[in-house]
């Protein structure tokens, strides 16, 4: 029945949806899409979470280095070359925590060039290997993979644990990590500089 010439609701003429390859074809179409709306979903939530903490955090860190001056932090890596058992927490501790936090990635690198050369791979091994668990605490030392993080955060989020003391943890294992490297390395790269020098001694 019509009322004036349209349609009421229920005369209202319905489509099925598609079945067999194009059905299939729709529902690859509605999954397709639906990865970039969660994409823009996560892209607002960061927009009015993180980044604005983001964007703060790096003002003062910058502001911090002037203060400090960065001429006192390259002091610091003349002092991590020096040889000896009690500088190895000063140059695969302190120094790469140093460097990533005021330097960032991938500018922390650069604090490597105060070493030795047989030090400077594992220095770059300490430096490299804490750029995610400072993200933790300290987001802007490593921006562009604070992915890495949040995606360990959402599993903790939906548990309804407390992501604050994920950080810390993961900080405080990072720290252990990037030292226990930073020595292996150092032992690693001295026993094969010593056999490409014996290697060269029977060579001549």
């Amino acid at each position: 029945m019509a009322l004036a010439g349209l349609p009421l609701a229920a005369d209202t003429p319905t489509v099925d949806p598609p079945t067999g390859v194009f059905g299939a074809l729709a529902d690859a179409a509605n999954w397709f899409i639906g990865i970039f709306n969660a994409g823009g979903e996560t892209f607002v939530g960061l927009v009015t979470g993180i980044i604005p903490t983001l964007i703060v955090l790096l003002t003062f860190v910058n502001a911090l280095i002037r203060m400090i001056g960065p001429e006192k932090i390259d002091k610091l890596g003349e002092v991590a070359a020096r040889p000896g058992l009690q500088y190895y927490p000063v140059r695969y501790l302190l120094l790469p925590v140093l460097s990533v936090f005021f330097l960032t990635n991938p500018m922390a690198y650069t604090m490597g060039r105060f070493l030795p050369e047989k030090y400077k791979p594992a220095f770059y091994d300490s430096a490299v290997s804490f750029v995610h668990p400072i993200t933790g605490i300290f987001p802007h030392a490593n921006a562009g993979e604070l992915f890495v993080y949040l995606g360990i955060a959402a599993g903790i989020t939906t548990l309804g644990l407390n992501t604050s003391d994920l950080a810390v943890r993961y900080l405080i294992v990072g720290l252990v990590v990037i030292f226990i490297r930073g020595v292996l390395t150092e032992i690693i790269t001295t026993r094969m500089l010593a056999r490409r020098t014996s290697n060269a001694e029977v060579s001549a």
